[in-house]
């Protein structure tokens, strides 16, 4: 049977992960500056097996608007390039015979509006994650035997304590992401 201490030590440990989650789903969206990020959830077809870019290239930014992809297989190439370009970040890659080349384009301003809201759209998803798990926190503390009324309370509020303070991050990850996004 779980106790208050490792009850709030488990919520605490599972909200942090949503807010990791968060910021690998805000990574990933383009700022109109070059970001090696940008590029995580790209998978290319490489020698039969759908491959992660990260794990055949290097992705470097040798300026505020330019990408470079080395792959470590000239093989890797093609497929690299044609991964980013039916991607939908809107990148258009140009191969260079040994190097791939991204020039990152300004955003505008609609797109950027855009950008916002789905940034807006991953806040919302850790938030509803972050409820969910006060409740499931709040349901372990009345399991607990033997606890009077009190302490169900001061459970409670320290599970909400806890809750409120991920909610705090939650916003502050999102204000960054929209600063980057239209800044």
């Amino acid at each position: 049977m779980a106790d208050m201490k490792s009850i709030q030590a488990e919520t605490r440990e599972k909200m942090g992960k949503a807010i990791e989650s968060l910021d690998s789903n805000l990574g990933i969206l383009r700022t109109g500056r070059a970001n090696p990020g940008i590029l995580k959830k790209i998978v290319i077809e490489y020698y039969g097996t759908t491959t992660p870019l990260d794990q055949v290239a290097s992705v470097t930014t040798p300026d505020a608007r330019t990408l470079v992809i080395t792959p470590w297989d000239r093989a890797a190439l093609n497929p690299i390039e044609k991964a980013i370009r039916d991607s939908d970040l809107g990148l258009n890659p140009n191969n260079k015979g040994d190097t791939i080349f991204i020039t990152v384009p300004m955003l505008t301003e609609e797109r950027r509006r855009e950008m916002v809201k789905n940034a807006k759209g991953y806040a919302e998803d850790a938030r509803i994650a972050v409820r969910n798990l006060r409740k499931h926190a709040l349901d372990e503390v009345k399991k607990i035997e033997g606890l009077g009324d009190d302490e169900i309370k001061r459970g409670e509020a320290e599970v909400q304590k806890i809750t409120d303070e991920f909610i705090v991050k939650v916003d502050a990850v999102l204000h960054k992401k929209e600063q980057e996004i239209l800044g």
